[in-house]
């Protein structure tokens, strides 16, 4: 039988499937590459030919999912109706709820990040998320000078700062998962609550705009994320309400 020749972009996305499918069943770090080699059934250089390490494996995950994410908000980015403050909290809004939306899958895959010993792993992925969202938010923020909307002199720093939030959160959600207990979980979602508050104020300031203009959160949003970690089997952790 000959031998079914694929193309590379293809065999890359079937080996980020079978990846995803172990690491959601199993969790991050109880499935090895080689259970990825394994279901995948490529050869190990053929893996590697994609695929440096498990952490560059990941990385791409991150990318997908970015990608996906990108995706789902293009129609808020043609939208011709929307202003350029109402084009960027709709793109928050449709942030909000698609993290709410994939927040199980999404600790499964990536809560390794949050140990202390994986923080360059979390921003290297963090980065990557960066890279599709920022020309987005770029571009919208160019648009709000344009009209007068927004007062700034620095469009893609205001962008970074927005992608920077994600990053100042690092240390909260950590000490959380190490503590483990409901108690831990709770300091953490309400200082990660009056994070969001602040980092809304400031994007306000820094736009020009009144308090309350921009809606980075909205009530319940960060219990939502932060509990469905404990919905998902690979975390070993419990159904909420179960």
């Amino acid at each position: 039988m000959p031998r079914i020749i694929k193309h590379p972009e293809i065999r890359r996305e079937e080996l980020l499937d079978h990846a995803q499918a172990l690491f959601l069943t199993h969790g991050y770090d109880k499935a090895s590459l080689n259970d990825v080699i394994a279901a995948a059934g490529v050869s190990k250089g053929a893996f590697y030919h994609y695929f440096a390490s498990k952490e560059a494996l990941l990385e791409a995950l991150a990318e997908r999912f970015a990608r996906h994410a990108l995706a789902g908000v293009q129609k808020i980015v043609d939208d011709p109706e929307l202003d350029p403050l109402g084009r960027l909290n709709a793109l928050l809004a449709q942030s909000r709820q698609a993290k709410v939306e994939t927040a199980a899958e999404a600790w499964a895959l990536f809560e390794t990040m949050f140990r202390p010993e994986n923080l360059v792993l979390f921003h290297r992925i963090n980065l990557a998320a960066s890279k599709s969202f920022s020309p987005i938010l770029v571009e919208i923020i160019r648009q709000g000078v344009d009209d007068g909307t927004f007062r700034t002199f620095d469009p893609e720093g205001v962008a970074d700062i927005v992608m920077q939030f994600g990053l100042a959160t690092h240390d909260v959600i950590a000490k959380a998962f190490a503590g483990g207990s409901d108690a831990d979980m709770d300091i953490a979602i309400e200082a990660l609550e009056r994070r969001v508050r602040l980092y809304e104020i400031a994007l306000d300031r820094i736009l020009g705009l009144s308090d309350g203009s921009i809606r980075i959160g909205e009530p319940g949003y960060v219990r939502a994320v932060m509990t469905a970690r404990r919905a998902h089997p690979a975390l070993g952790g419990r159904i909420e309400g179960a």
